[in-house]
C-alpha cells in the first residue's frame, strides 16, 4: 500500500520502550485450497476476520511427533454415504496434473463467486463471463503465461487490492496463520443440521500438515478439551502456545474416517509488534501506560494483553494506544457487508473488558485497514478518544485463495464499517482531537459518549 508520508508530532512520548515476546495468537488471513469452483464461495465468510479480538481488550459487552496414534472407529452411519465419502476423499488426494487453462479458470471462478465491486463498476456477471470465454479461447502454452493472464484479468477489475500472488509470495502468507500450527478452521453447517468445526486450510509442510492433519478433518478436541459448541475463534485460541511446545488435537478424518489424536509442535515465526512503557505525568502523580502496535500479526493480541496487564500492575491509571503508521494486518471485523446478505456479520464481544481506564488512541493518515477497525471499535463503544489526523480510509476485506499450483489470488470480498455503521473506505475516520488533550477532557468526553449510547 502506498500512502503519502506526513510528519506527526502529537505527543512528546519518546520512541524507546520495552519489548515483550510471547506466544502466537490467531491471525486469520484466510488461506484456502481451491480445487473446486464453489470452494471460493465457501471461504467467503472467513475473509480477513477472527485475527485479533479487541472486544476482549477494551470494548464494552454491547459491542479472544505422535508415538502411538489413538485410532477409533467412527460411529455407525449410512454405509453407502461412507463409501461415497471415501471415494471422494481418494479422488481429492490423488495427484492431479494441473493445466495452465485450469489454473486460469480457477482464478476466474474465485472472482466470479466472491468478488465485490467496491465502486468502480467494472465488474458484472455478464462481462466476467465474456472474459472467461475470451481467455479460454486463446492458447496458454506456459505456466508463466497463465500467471500473466491472471494478473491482467484481475487488473481489469479496477480494484487495487485484488491481485495475483506467485507461489513464493503465497507461501509468505503463512505468517498470518490463525492457529500457530499452520491451519485454519471454520464452522461448517452439515445437511443434517449439525455444526462441525472443520480444517478448511493447511499450510503445506507446516506443523499440522506434517503431523498428519488433513484438509477437511473435523476437530473434536484440543488437549483433551471437547470443542463441541465452540467457535473457530475459541478453538484457535486453544491451539496457540509458546514456540516449540506441543498441542494434541483429536480429529476425525473425513465424514466417515477414523478418529485420531495427533500431537503437533508449535513453530513461531512472527516477531512481537508491541512496544510499551510506563510514563509519569503531573509531576509524577499520574501514571500512563503507553503501547505502540506496529502491525497486526500473529503475536499482536497476546503481546498487547501482556503489555496492558503489566502496565496495570505497574500502576497505570490511563492508557495510550499508538496506531500511527500502522498500515494494518488482521483484525476481527466489527460489522461486514458483502455481495450476499448471508455474509453480513456483526461481532459481539463475549467477555468483559480487560481494562476500564480511559484510553487515547493515536492515529494519523497512515493508520489504515485493521488499525482503523480497532480505532473505530474503541471509539464507537465509548472506550477511547481518537487523537491526531484523519485516518487513511481503507475499509475493504480481502480473502486469500490458493490455486492448485501453489500460487494464489487475493480478492476483495466485502467491506467493513464501524459499529455505528459508518463506511470507512475512502472516508477514513476523523479524530476527536487534533492535539493531545488533558485527561480530564478525555474522561468527560467518554462519560458523555456513554450516556448518549445508553439513550
Amino acid at each position: 500500500m502506498r500512502v503519502l508520508a506526513l510528519s506527526s508530532s502529537l505527543t512528546t512520548l519518546p520512541s524507546s520502550s520495552s519489548e515483550t515476546s510471547k506466544p502466537p495468537i490467531l491471525c486469520n488471513f484466510i488461506i484456502t485450497h481451491n480445487n473446486i469452483a464453489n470452494c471460493a464461495k465457501k471461504s467467503l465468510t472467513l475473509a480477513l476476520s477472527g485475527a485479533l479480538s479487541f472486544g476482549l481488550l477494551f470494548s464494552s459487552p454491547c459491542s479472544i511427533a505422535l508415538e502411538s496414534p489413538t485410532i477409533q472407529s467412527p460411529s455407525s452411519s449410512s454405509s453407502e454415504l461412507c463409501r461415497e465419502d471415501e471415494r471422494v476423499a481418494k479422488a481429492e488426494t490423488r495427484p492431479e496434473v494441473v493445466t495452465n487453462e485450469g489454473i486460469v479458470e480457477e482464478a476466474w471462478e474465485i472472482v466470479n463467486e466472491s468478488f465485490i465491486d467496491t465502486g468502480r463498476h467494472r465488474w458484472s456477471p455478464q462481462t466476467w463471463l465474456q472474459k472467461k470465454e475470451d481467455i479460454l479461447n486463446t492458447s496458454i502454452p506456459t505456466r508463466s503465461k497463465a500467471h500473466d493472464i491472471i494478473r491482467r484479468m484481475l487488473a481489469s477489475l479496477g480494484d487495487p487490492y485484488t491481485r495475483f500472488l506467485s507461489p513464493e509470495e503465497f507461501s509468505k502468507m503463512a505468517r498470518y496463520d490463525m492457529s500457530g500450527i499452520g491451519l485454519n478452521l471454520r464452522e461448517v453447517l452439515e445437511d443434517d443440521g449439525d455444526l462441525k468445526l472443520k480444517v478448511i486450510g493447511l499450510l503445506l509442510d507446516g506443523p499440522a500438515h506434517s503431523a498428519g492433519v488433513r484438509q477437511g478433518d473435523e476437530v473434536l478436541a484440543v488437549n483433551g478439551v471437547d470443542v463441541g459448541g465452540k467457535s473457530a475463534f475459541e478453538v484457535s485460541s486453544l491451539l496457540q502456545g509458546p514456540n516449540e511446545t506441543f498441542v494434541t488435537i483429536k480429529v476425525k478424518h473425513g465424514n466417515c474416517g477414523p478418529i485420531q489424536s495427533i500431537e503437533v509442535q508449535r513453530q513461531l515465526v512472527a516477531r512481537t509488534p508491541v512496544l510499551y512503557r510506563l510514563e509519569q505525568i503531573d509531576n509524577g502523580t499520574t501514571s500512563v501506560g503507553y503501547m505502540r502496535l506496529k502491525e497486526f500479526n500473529a503475536l499482536a493480541r497476546k503481546d498487547l494483553v501482556t503489555a496492558m496487564k503489566r502496565l496495570q500492575d505497574m500502576g497505570a491509571s490511563y492508557f495510550v494506544l499508538d496506531l500511527r503508521d500502522n498500515l494494518g494486518g488482521l483484525v476481527q471485523i466489527i460489522y461486514t457487508t458483502g455481495r450476499d446478505s448471508q455474509y453480513q456479520n456483526t461481532i459481539v464481544a463475549d467477555a468483559a473488558p480487560l481494562i476500564t481506564a480511559p484510553v487515547i488512541v493515536l492515529v494519523n493518515n497512515k493508520t489504515a485497514s485493521a488499525s482503523e477497525i480497532v480505532a473505530s471499535s474503541l471509539h464507537d463503544n465509548c472506550r477511547a478518544v481518537l487523537v491526531g489526523e484523519r485516518t487513511y480510509g481503507k475499509g475493504l476485506i480481502q480473502s486469500v485463495f490458493e490455486l492448485s499450483d501453489g500460487s494464489g489470488v487475493v480478492v476483495t470480498v466485502g467491506k467493513y464499517v464501524t459499529p455505528n455503521h459508518r463506511d470507512i473506505n475512502g472516508n477514513g475516520i476523523e479524530p476527536d482531537y487534533r492535539n493531545f488533550p488533558a485527561w480530564g477532557d478525555v474522561k468527560q468526553h467518554l462519560s458523555k459518549c456513554g450516556k448518549l449510547q445508553q439513550g
